[in-house]
């Protein structure tokens, strides 16, 4: 005789009915910490990071710390440039506790990453610096002038853009 199907499957995942997107909303006047995450060859950087920074300040909320991580060429070779550092928190270990200090010290709200982070980035880094963690597009989801389509990309990181 065969068993029934239902007897393996799986119970649903807590928390599903979200499809992992966060829960804090900004509100104008929050303060957040921008934290970006560029490969080595990306020289416009500061660009990226000012146009997400004034995009932000456009909708009422104040950047007050700004952090950014490079990944250089490292033992993986330049293949491995355009990944993050940790799959888990984006950032290296430095950074993560630099960032935390840095949310700490400023009183922000939240941190807010380029580029995106995946559901599992955000839960380690919520975590880690106990408040939101959240991707650019979480709070701009559509594309801002002056931004590449690279900060709206899930992590890891796009490749650079090539040269004109």
């Amino acid at each position: 005789m065969q068993q029934s199907r239902r007897r393996d499957r799986r119970p649903p995942r807590r928390g599903a009915g979200n499809a992992g997107r966060p829960r804090w909303t900004a509100a104008e006047g929050d303060r957040v910490v921008l934290v970006g995450h560029f490969p080595a060859r990306r020289r416009d950087f500061a660009a990226v990071m000012d146009a997400a920074a004034a995009a932000l300040e456009a909708r009422g909320i104040r950047v007050v710390d700004r952090l950014v991580q490079r990944r250089g060429v490292s033992a993986g070779g330049a293949r491995r440039m355009g990944l993050p550092h940790s799959e888990r928190t984006l950032l290296s270990t430095g950074k993560a506790r630099e960032v935390a200090r840095a949310c700490e010290r400023t009183g922000a709200a939240a941190a807010v990453f380029l580029p995106a982070l995946t559901d599992r980035q955000r839960h380690a880094l919520t975590a880690l610096l106990g408040r939101p963690a959240l991707g650019l597009p979480d709070l701009l989801p559509e594309p801002t002038p002056g931004l590449l389509p690279a900060a709206h990309a899930a992590a890891p990181c796009a490749a650079p853009a090539p040269p004109p």
